[in-house]
C-alpha cells in the first residue's frame, strides 16, 4: 500500500533537485498525448469561460485543474501532466523576456526604480514574517511574498522550481496561487476606482496599480482602466517587477545553497544554481532591447508564454494534493492577505512622493 506522505509529494520537481517517486517506466511520444490533451481542453474551457463572463483565465484554469482532481490517479495521464507542469512551464518562463526591454526599465526613473525594490523587498519580508507569526514554514511565506512582490503566478511557480516541491508541497503552491490570483481579480476591479476616489494623477495612478497588482494582465489592464496615460506607466512599472524576478531567483538560489541544504551542499556555481530557463529569460529580454522584433514575434511570444502557464497551473491543479489543501483553513492564506495588503499600502505611500 503506497505511504500517502510519498503521494502528497508526487511531482517531480521543476529544479530538478529530488526525485520522490519510483523509477518510472520508458516514457514514448505517445504516452504524453492523453495528459497533454486534458490539459488542453481544460485550457480551453478556461479560455472560454474568461472571454464570455470575465474571470482570469488562470483563475478558471486552476478551479478547472482542482475540479479534475481525481483523474490524477490514472497513470495513463501522468507523463502529460509531468510536462505540462515543467517542460512548458519552464518554456513559459522564457518566453516572458519577450515582453520586457531594458530601456522600459531605465525609462521608469531611478527614484521610483528605488521605491519599488523597496515596496517589493518590504513586500517579501512581511510574506516571510507572517508564515512564522501563524507557525507556517519560512519558505512558504517566502513563496506568498515573492509572487506577491514580482509577478503574481509566473514569479510563484519560478519560485517553486527554485525551492522544490519537497520544501513547497503542492497543496501550499496551490493555496498561493488561488490567493494570488483571487487577489489580483479583485485589484483589478477595485484599484483603479481607488484611485479615483483619493484623485490621483494618471502617473501616481499608473504607479500604485503597477506597483501592487500581482498578475501581469491584472495590472496592465488596471492601469488602461483608468486613462491611457496610467495604461501606460503601469506597464512600465509591472514589467520593471517582472525583470527583477531574475535577481529575486538568483538570491533564493544562493540562500538555499548556503542556508537551506543544497543539492550538494557546496559552493555556489553558475551551472548548479542558475536554471536555463533564467539565462533563457534574461537572453530574450536582451534580444527585445536591442532587435526592434516584429509585432507579430512579440504578440506571439507573449500569447504562447500566457498559454504554456496556463498549461502548467492546471497540471499542477489536476496533480495537487486537493485532500491537503481542503485541511487548511483562511488562516493558511495569511501571507498572501498580508502581502497584499501590504503591498497596496506601501505604493500608496509611494506615489504621494512622485
Amino acid at each position: 500500500m503506497p505511504d500517502p506522505g510519498r503521494d502528497a509529494y508526487f511531482m517531480a520537481d521543476l529544479y530538478g533537485e529530488m526525485q520522490l517517486a519510483e523509477p518510472a517506466a520508458k516514457r514514448t511520444i505517445g504516452s504524453y498525448v492523453p495528459g497533454l490533451v486534458l490539459v488542453a481542453v481544460a485550457a480551453l474551457a478556461s479560455l472560454w469561460l474568461s472571454e464570455h463572463y470575465g474571470p482570469p483565465a488562470i483563475l478558471m484554469g486552476l478551479l478547472i485543474g482542482l475540479a479534475l482532481n481525481f483523474v490524477s490517479a490514472d497513470k495513463r495521464l501522468s507523463a502529460g501532466l509531468d510536462l505540462a507542469s515543467q517542460t512548458l512551464l519552464r518554456i513559459g518562463i522564457v518566453l516572458l523576456g519577450l515582453r520586457i526591454t531594458f530601456a522600459e526599465i531605465s525609462g521608469l526613473g531611478v527614484s521610483p526604480f528605488v521605491m519599488l525594490i523597496g515596496i517589493m523587498t518590504v513586500v517579501i519580508l512581511v510574506g516571510v514574517f507572517t508564515a512564522r507569526l501563524f507557525k507556517q514554514d519560512m519558505l512558504f511565506g517566502l513563496l506568498a511574498g515573492g509572487a506577491t512582490a514580482i509577478c503574481g503566478i509566473s514569479a510563484a511557480l519560478a519560485l517553486w522550481s527554485i525551492i522544490g516541491e519537497k520544501r513547497i508541497g503542492q497543496s501550499q503552491f496551490t493555496i498561493v496561487v488561488l490567493g494570488i490570483t483571487i487577489a489580483s481579480a479583485a485589484a483589478m476591479t477595485f484599484y483603479p476606482a481607488i484611485a479615483g476616489f483619493l484623485g490621483l494623477s494618471d502617473t501616481q495612478a499608473g504607479f500604485l496599480i503597477g506597483a501592487s497588482i500581482h498578475d501581469v494582465a491584472q495590472s496592465i489592464g488596471g492601469g488602461f482602466a483608468y486613462s491611457e496615460n496610467a495604461g501606460e506607466v503601469a506597464t512600465v512599472v509591472k514589467l520593471s517587477r517582472v525583470t527583477l524576478l531574475v535577481p529575486v531567483l538568483l538570491i533564493v538560489t544562493l540562500a538555499l545553497q548556503k542556508f537551506g541544504g543544497g543539492a550538494e551542499g557546496g559552493k555556489f556555481s553558475l551551472k548548479q544554481g542558475l536554471p536555463w530557463f533564467i539565462v533563457g529569460f534574461v537572453v530574450l529580454v536582451a534580444v527585445n532591447s536591442l532587435v526592434a522584433l516584429p509585432d507579430t514575434v512579440a504578440e506571439t511570444g507573449a500569447k504562447a508564454a500566457s498559454t504554456l502557464l496556463l498549461f502548467a497551473v492546471i497540471a499542477a491543479a489536476i496533480k495537487s494534493n486537493l485532500a491537503g489543501l481542503l485541511s487548511h483553513g483562511l488562516r493558511s492564506f495569511g501571507p498572501v492577505i498580508m502581502t497584499t495588503i501590504t503591498a497596496f499600502a506601501l505604493s500608496l505611500l509611494a506615489v504621494q512622493m512622485l
